[in-house]
């Protein structure tokens, strides 16, 4: 890892939790490599499982509304942030290479792009060959929706919007904290994450106990979400038959649309990127949610043959985007400190 930074950095974080270009590019290629595979010791399920013991302990404790989330909000991050960063500076005092190689580990397993990609491209597939219920069942791994009722245009328009959001949650926000705040700042994120995803819900049993999670989620989204829509539009410009105005545009009026301060923006723009709309009636246990559509209303529904596979393209390319803007930011820093050094 790189021994100079910028000074502020230098305080606030030892060498081994510091944000390296080198390792940022690695782990992007781990994951292009080696997507997410299914084990027991993996950081993010083993953060879940905790989640999950803490929740138990503290409802045992009557500590079920608001006071009861903000604490496993806070003990989480000690654990996960706090002891995660304890351990890799111990390891730095035994072993460059060591530490090297763990920091390497958690960024990488901190990013999901390839999974993401593949059950998708599954989604497509059976719509291709015609087995409807395989595209269903694939696609319930990706969305929280009702799919019984989905024909193989609904399944891809809507593994279409999952690419659209999840690259937010999934790749430019992990990176986007890791550029800004290094390793811990890469790990709070997705304490904030896990936590809007297994607790962050509306229902009576979550609407308070949640709130914290749902909320710290929103706030570190808030400005990954708008750079997605920058980045985007800078995308569009580079794929054929995409319209990089248009996704300005639509980002920018329909961002609201969409429920939450933060996924619209990278759903509209998708939407209006690859001039397709999106969204489209959505069914939630049995109930219609909302018929609403995003994108330009003279543009075909999405979800026709090879529109998915072009949405695809399409937030590799911003990913690739995002991680060319972050290697240039640690690369700037790397140069100011060694100047001003």
């Amino acid at each position: 890892m790189e021994d100079q930074v910028d000074v502020s950095m230098n305080v606030l974080l030892p060498n081994a939790l510091r944000p390296t270009a080198t390792l940022l590019v690695a782990a992007v290629l781990a994951d292009a490599l080696l997507g997410d595979p299914v084990y027991w010791w993996h950081p993010v399920r083993l953060l879940g499982r905790s989640l999950q013991i803490l929740e138990r302990a503290l409802r045992r404790l009557g500590l079920d509304g608001y006071l009861g989330g903000c604490l496993l909000f806070l003990i989480l991050s000690v654990i996960w942030v706090g002891g995660v960063s304890l351990l890799l500076w111990w390891l730095a005092t035994l072993s460059r290479a060591a530490a090297v190689a763990f920091h390497l580990f958690i960024l990488y397993n901190m990013i999901a792009l390839r999974d993401l990609l593949r059950h998708g491209m599954r989604v497509d597939r059976d719509a291709r060959s015609g087995d409807l219920d395989a595209a269903r069942r694939n696609l319930s791994m990706l969305v929280g929706r009702d799919t019984d009722r989905m024909d193989a245009a609904a399944c891809r328009r809507a593994a279409m919007e999952s690419f659209s959001e999840s690259v937010v949650d999934g790749v430019i926000s992990p990176l986007f904290w890791y550029t800004l705040l290094g390793l811990p700042g890469a790990l709070l994120f997705k304490v904030a994450s896990t936590m809007d995803s297994m607790v962050g819900y509306k229902t009576p049993r979550y609407l308070r106990f949640g709130w914290c999670g749902a909320r710290a989620d929103d706030v570190m989204n808030f400005i990954p979400a708008r750079l997605t829509w920058l980045l985007m539009g800078v995308a569009a410009l580079l794929i054929p038959g995409c319209s990089a105005p248009k996704a300005w545009r639509i980002g920018r009026q329909q961002h609201a649309v969409v429920p939450g301060p933060n996924s619209g923006w990278s759903e509209a723009t998708a939407a209006g990127a690859l001039e397709r709309r999106l969204a489209g009636p959505i069914w939630e246990q049995g109930r219609l949610v909302t018929e609403v559509w995003l994108g330009e209303p003279n543009d075909p529904p999405g979800g026709q043959p090879g529109d998915l596979q072009r949405a695809g393209k399409f937030i590799v390319v911003t990913t690739l985007l995002f991680v060319g803007c972050a290697v240039g930011v640690l690369l700037c820093r790397q140069w100011l400190a060694a100047g001003s050094g």
